[in-house]
């Protein structure tokens, strides 16, 4: 697997970008660029690759289920023009998550659940897909609490529903932790989503979570190694996939802090034998 991360910079520019990449040991990164400016995106790209650094994905953060539809149509559109971007540069992945009916894009709503919502989301995402008809990428949806997918299975279900070969899987297990008793058994579930979704997986998310003794239940996203998912599992099972598959650091703030997180996540997979 591919450790990455963000970096921060004051002169950001595509040598500064990519040589602070590589002194920090990081072998795969976010897309750079927010806009569809192909001279400025062959630049990083050419630099990325003269570090050996691999883009994971590119995101397209948006609300392509939303009632609003002028936001909807707008979303798709943004999430086609993004997942043309991943295509182009050959990026593990385009990712977005499904989005929300309520007002929040990645909030919760009473019918985000429903079987109309799912069908709209096999709809949506299908849509995406077929604009561009990917081979070097995949259009995948990050998993929520509180939208489909939220689970192993619903997840394979989509892929079922979907029925795209341009279709895979992202994997972020913090944003599925949402039960004590989830909490408490990160290891199993972080096998389980691999027996079932292994293949399909492309780029994942490194976070931590901590359950705190507050009523209701408290759950703080937090620095991976301050929380109680379980990494051992996590990079025992990502060792199994292609060694190209990005395991991304974020929601961090500084450059101290994710020096941290991957300190604690090199030392880790050092202690079960696995090279990052």
């Amino acid at each position: 697997m591919r450790l990455g991360g963000q970096v921060f910079l004051e002169d950001k520019n595509p040598d500064s970008w990519s040589y602070a990449l590589k002194a920090a040991g990081f072998r795969a990164a976010t897309c750079p660029v927010d806009g569809d400016d192909s001279g400025e995106l062959d630049d990083y790209l050419k630099a990325a690759r003269k570090h050996d650094i691999l883009i994971s994905e590119v995101g397209a953060w948006s609300n392509p289920i939303s009632r609003n539809d002028e936001v909807r149509k707008a979303a798709i559109a943004y999430c086609i023009k993004r997942l043309e971007v991943a295509e182009t540069i050959g990026a593990q992945c385009c990712v977005n998550i499904a989005g929300s009916r309520g007002e929040q894009w990645d909030g919760p709503d009473p019918d985000n659940f429903s079987s109309g919502t799912f069908e709209l989301i096999v709809e949506t995402t299908r849509e995406i897909i077929d604009a561009v008809r990917p081979e070097r990428t995949v259009f995948a949806l990050e998993m929520m609490p509180w939208v489909f997918p939220d689970s192993a299975d619903s997840y394979l279900a989509l892929i079922k529903a979907i029925d795209r070969k341009g279709f895979g899987v992202h994997f972020d297990p913090v944003n599925i932790v949402s039960s004590p008793r989830a909490y408490y058994r990160t290891g199993e579930m972080i096998r389980d989503f691999f027996a079932k979704l292994g293949p399909y997986i492309r780029n994942c998310h490194a976070k931590d979570i901590l359950l705190r003794g507050k009523l209701t239940v408290h759950l703080d996203e937090v620095i991976p190694g301050q929380g109680i998912l379980d990494y051992r599992t996590y990079l025992l099972e990502l060792n199994k996939l292609h060694p190209d598959t990005t395991l991304i650091i974020e929601h961090l703030s500084t450059n101290e802090e994710y020096k941290q997180a991957a300190d604690y996540i090199r030392r880790t997979a050092a202690e079960i034998g696995i090279a990052l």
